[in-house]
C-alpha cells in the first residue's frame, strides 16, 4: 500500500461520525491548514502554463486578424487581467478559506445534493475540452515525426474513426503521459507545473525574439487596415469580455488548487505575477508574432506552430515543438483534468477516488473521439457554446451566496452530512432558491450566446449570466438564519 492510499484509508477513521460516506471521501474531505505546501511560485506557475496555450494564442492572434492594432490588443488583455485578478482571487480566496474543492464548495448554495448541477456541468466542459486540447497537441507532436522521419508521413493519410494511424499513436501516447501524471495525484501535478512553466515562458520568449531579428528588428502595428474610433473601443471591450469568458471554467474550480495554498497573501502574489504581469507578457508575444509574420509576407498566422514549422534547424524545430506539447499538457491538466476527476468523484463517491476518477475522464476524453468534435463547427458553437454559456450563472449563485449573504461564513461540516438539520440541507438535499436563481438566467445565458439576433452580444453572455443569477440570488435568498463559521479542521486531511 503506498503513502497515499494509506492516508487514504486513515481519513475514514478520523472523519466526524456525522459524516456521510456519500458526501465524505479523502479526495472531497477538507485540507488542513499545517502542512499546505502551495506558496506564490505554484499559484504563478498556473498563470504561466495556462496563459500561454496553443488555444489561447490562436484566439489572441485572431485579434489582430480582426482590426486591432498592438495597442489595441495590450488594452484588451489589459482590462481583461484586471477583471480576471479581482475574479480569481475571490475565488482563490474561498478555496484557502475552506480547504475544499469545487464540488464540495457549490454545496454550500446549492444544498449537497443540487451541488451535482454545477459539478456536472463544469466536468462536461472540462471533459470535452481535455480530449480536444491532447488532440491538439497530438497533431504537434505528429508534425514533428513526420519532420524528423519523413517515412511516417505513409501513416497519417488514411482515417480510423476520423483518425489516421499516426495520429492514434501520438494521440494515446499524450493520453497515457496524462493518466500517468494524474494517476500521482495533486502534488505530481504541481512538480510538473513547476518544471513546465519556466520551460513555456523561455521558449515563447526565445521564439518572439527569434521572429523580431528575422523581420528586422520591427514589427507591424497592424494588418494594414485597422479599426479605429467606436468600432475599435467595441472590439477591444468584446476581446477583453472574451478572454474573461475562457477562464469562466477557471474561475469555478480555482478552489480545487488553493486548498492547498499557504495563504491568502501567497494567492494574491501569484496571481499578481500570473495575472496582470504574465497577461500584459503574452499579449507582447503574441503582438511580436503576428506583426513580425505579417511584415515578412503580409500573412496573419493562425498559431505559435505556424511558425515553429519553419523553422530550419531540426534540432531547434524538435526543442521548440516538445515544449509547446509540454505546454499543452500543463493546460489540460489545470483547466480539464481535475475538474471531472472532482465532479466524477463527488458523483460516486463510494466507487470512484482521484486515481479511478482520472482514469474514467480520460476514457471519456477518448471515446467522444474529440478531433470530429473539433472538426464540427456546429458542435464547437453549440454544444460547447451552450455549455460555456452555463458557466457565468453558476459563478454569479455561488459568488453571491459566499460574499454578500453569508459574508465568507461557512460550516465546513455540514457540507458532509445528510443531517436533516444541517444548514446545507435546505429542501431534500436541494436549494430551490438557487435553482430559481440559476435557471432563468442560464436560459438567457445561453440564448444570448447562441442566437443569432444577439450576435453583438454574445461575447458578454457570461457576464450577462452571471450578473443576472448573482442578483436574483440576492433578492429571493432566505435571510431568516445567520450562517455559522465553522473550520473543518477536525474532519480534514493532509493536503497534497
Amino acid at each position: 500500500m503506498t503513502a497515499l492510499e494509506d492516508r487514504r484509508s486513515s481519513a475514514g477513521t478520523t472523519a466526524d461520525p456525522a459524516t456521510s460516506p456519500a458526501l465524505y471521501t479523502y479526495d472531497l474531505a477538507p485540507t488542513k491548514r499545517e502542512g499546505r505546501r502551495w506558496g506564490a511560485y505554484n499559484v504563478f506557475t498556473l498563470w504561466a502554463n495556462d496563459v500561454h496555450s496553443l488555444g489561447n494564442y490562436a484566439f489572441a492572434i485572431g485579434l489582430f486578424a480582426l482590426g486591432l492594432n498592438v495597442w489595441g490588443i495590450l488594452a484588451a488583455f489589459a482590462l481583461a487581467s484586471v477583471l480576471l485578478f479581482g475574479l480569481l482571487t475571490l475565488s482563490g480566496f474561498m478555496g484557502h478559506k475552506t480547504g475544499v474543492p469545487f464540488p464540495v464548495m457549490s454545496r454550500i448554495a446549492f444544498g449537497i445534493k443540487g451541488a451535482k448541477i454545477p459539478a456536472a456541468v463544469r466536468g462536461a466542459v472540462a471533459v470535452t475540452w481535455f480530449g480536444i486540447q491532447t488532440y491538439l497537441a497530438s497533431a504537434v507532436l505528429s508534425t514533428l515525426l513526420v519532420a524528423m522521419f519523413p517515412s511516417l508521413d505513409r501513416l497519417d493519410h488514411n482515417s480510423v474513426l476520423g483518425q489516421s494511424t499516426l495520429g492514434w499513436f501520438t494521440f494515446l501516447a499524450l493520453w497515457v503521459l496524462q493518466v500517468l501524471i494524474v494517476s500521482y495525484g495533486m502534488q505530481m501535478i504541481r512538480r510538473y507545473m513547476a518544471f513546465a512553466a519556466p520551460t513555456t515562458l523561455i521558449t515563447m520568449c526565445a521564439l518572439a525574439v527569434w521572429m523580431f531579428v528575422r523581420a528586422g528588428g520591427s514589427v507591424s502595428l497592424s494588418d494594414g487596415a485597422p479599426l479605429t474610433g467606436g468600432a475599435m473601443w467595441l472590439q477591444v471591450l468584446q476581446a477583453a469580455a472574451l478572454w474573461v469568458v475562457i477562464y469562466g471554467t477557471f474561475v469555478l474550480n480555482f478552489c480545487d488548487f488553493t486548498r492547498s495554498a499557504k495563504s491568502r497573501g501567497s494567492i494574491v502574489r501569484g496571481n499578481v505575477i500570473g495575472i496582470p504581469l504574465n497577461m500584459l507578457f503574452f499579449a507582447g508575444i503574441v503582438a511580436v508574432l503576428s506583426g513580425a509574420q505579417f511584415k515578412l509576407d503580409g500573412r496573419v498566422i493562425t498559431s505559435p506552430t505556424d511558425i515553429v514549422r519553419t523553422i530550419p534547424s531540426m534540432a531547434l524545430l524538435a526543442v521548440a515543438s516538445l515544449a509547446l506539447i509540454a505546454l499543452t499538457v500543463a493546460v489540460n491538466l489545470l483547466a480539464n483534468f481535475v475538474a471531472p476527476i472532482y465532479a466524477l468523484v463527488n458523483l460516486f463517491p463510494r466507487r470512484l477516488d482521484f486515481r479511478r476518477a482520472g482514469l474514467v475522464s480520460a476514457v471519456i476524453g477518448l471515446v467522444i473521439t474529440p478531433w470530429n468534435l473539433y472538426n464540427s463547427p456546429v458542435v464547437v458553437n453549440y454544444f460547447l457554446g451552450g455549455l460555456g454559456a452555463l458557466l457565468g450563472p453558476l459563478f454569479g449563485v455561488i459568488m453571491a451566496d459566499y460574499w454578500l449573504l453569508r459574508r465568507s461564513r461557512v460550516n465546513v461540516p455540514h457540507l458532509y452530512t445528510e443531517a436533516a438539520d444541517a444548514e446545507y440541507h435546505y429542501r431534500r438535499g436541494y436549494n430551490p432558491r438557487a435553482v430559481a436563481a440559476f435557471l432563468p438566467s442560464a436560459a438567457i445565458a445561453v440564448v444570448v450566446a447562441l442566437v443569432p439576433f444577439f450576435h453583438a452580444a454574445a461575447g458578454f453572455s457570461w457576464f450577462i449570466g452571471a450578473l443576472l443569477a448573482a442578483a436574483v440570488h440576492t433578492l429571493v435568498a432566505d435571510r431568516t438564519t445567520t450562517p455559522a463559521d465553522v473550520d473543518g479542521e477536525a474532519i480534514a486531511v493532509a493536503a497534497e
